[in-house]
């Protein structure tokens, strides 16, 4: 592995994607740590002792801590993930969007920049309802620190899709998901602190299990990101002028977990949305807020926990279906003249195609929802706090994974042997 991260880095253009994405860690860290102006530390640390934490935990590891410590990063990129959601949403809903993702390049760019829109909406609101709802946490609490804060949260939000957007084009990897990625991976510090309290409590059952749990997920993870079933395809030959075409065998790979991270993103998200909103407007929510925000955690409910693992469920359904159309594939196919082996062309390569997708998307999505809400049991069954959860868990290894096989392609495409064969 050394020795392919030498020759990646002896690639000029790779070598600048990979510093370059490096470098954009660099500068999300240090926004995360820049402090919105008029915040009071001290009352800041007041309030999060007296809010619930847990349903406040994905909220705050999504930004890497920003959050809690109310600096400029503090929403994270948590209101683009809502507004890709609503426009996923929107986009099957009305007909004109439909057309244009249908577009091509050119009707991608129109729905990237509606998304852009709604993600300073979204940010937008959801910094006007921190600002307001919990100003105990300001020195001064006026009209002017409210407009700072607000304008402060809402361009750190931009700043991050910006830098997203940037990784995208002159890095290496997706910029969204490696963003998330770098703010898990800074709470580690914290989680290895926390398990080390259990050693110095003499826990050392409760650790030894907590840690055998967490390599059995890390391997059912990268099987799940890694598993996939091939469709063999084979194309007839033909012949055009003096040249001979087709004739050859190939497959397509169809993943067992099609959709990757995103489900589980996006069922994050959503669930916490409106139990964070809901949170803001008091430390201990009691009577019917309370009671929507207890329903809502799916960290302490059962309730919540069903739902969580429901909606990750459908989640790698609606995202599977919008990444892989069988109808376009098979359709494909048809016109290179190729074939599935036994499988007549057209409507009947469609069905396989379903009936396969349908069944892969089933485990693939399945094994995630139990990957997503296993430390949340086992945190009620040890009565111990695990900050690096499931839904963290997938987020790294699945983004490690996919930005390892996003340099292998670089190199690949130069000749080099890649991570994945070493």
């Amino acid at each position: 592995m050394f020795k392919t991260l030498r020759d990646a880095f002896k690639l000029v253009d790779l070598r600048k994607k990979i510093l370059y994405t490096l470098l954009m860690f660099v500068v999300i860290r240090l926004g995360a740590h820049i402090p919105i102006p008029g915040v009071d530390s001290k009352q800041l640390v007041d309030y999060f002792e007296q809010s619930n934490l847990d349903l406040l935990g994905m909220f705050d590891a999504f930004s890497g801590g920003a959050f809690q410590n109310m600096t400029l990063f503090a929403m994270g990129i948590i209101p683009y993930i809502n507004a890709s959601i609503i426009m996923n949403l929107l986009t099957i809903a009305i007909p004109a969007l439909e057309e244009m993702q249908k577009e091509g390049e050119d009707g991608r760019r129109k729905i990237a920049k509606i998304t852009r829109y709604a993600t300073v909406v979204l940010a937008l609101i959801q910094a006007i309802a921190i600002s307001i709802s919990i100003q105990g946490i300001f020195t001064n609490y006026n009209a002017s620190s409210v407009i700072v804060a607000v304008l402060s949260m809402t361009a750190g939000t931009a700043f991050l899709m910006w830098i997203g957007e940037q990784i995208n084009e002159k890095g290496i990897g997706n910029g969204i998901s490696l963003i998330i990625f770098i703010n898990i991976i800074s709470r580690i510090p914290a989680g290895a602190n926390l398990l080390g309290d259990q050693v110095r409590q003499g826990k050392y059952l409760t650790t030894a299990v907590l840690l055998l749990v967490f390599l059995a997920m890390v391997v059912l993870v990268v099987l799940i990101q890694l598993g996939e079933r091939r469709i063999p395809v084979q194309y007839a030959k033909r012949v055009q002028g003096r040249k001979v075409y087709g004739g050859q065998s190939t497959h397509i790979p169809m993943k067992v977990n099609m959709a990757g991270v995103i489900p589980v993103i996006f069922a994050s998200s959503l669930l916490q949305f409106p139990a964070t909103i809901t949170s803001f407007f008091t430390a201990s929510p009691t009577g019917a807020w309370g009671a929507v925000v207890g329903f809502l955690n799916y960290y302490t409910s059962p309730v919540g926990a069903v739902i969580y693992f429901v909606l990750i469920i459908l989640f790698a359904y609606f995202y599977t279906a919008i990444i892989f159309n069988p109808i376009e594939i098979a359709n494909n196919m048809k016109k290179n003249g190729g074939f599935i082996p036994g499988i007549r062309p057209g409507k009947p390569t469609v069905d396989y195609f379903t009936n396969i997708l349908n069944r892969i998307v089933f485990i693939g999505a399945l094994l995630l929802g139990i990957v997503a809400i296993a430390p949340i049991i086992l945190s009620a069954a040890t009565k111990v706090s695990i900050s690096f959860g499931g839904t963290s868990l997938l987020i790294v290894v699945g983004v490690c994974l996919d930005t390892i096989k996003q340099v292998e392609a670089q190199m690949v495409m130069r000749h080099y042997k890649g991570f994945l064969n070493t």
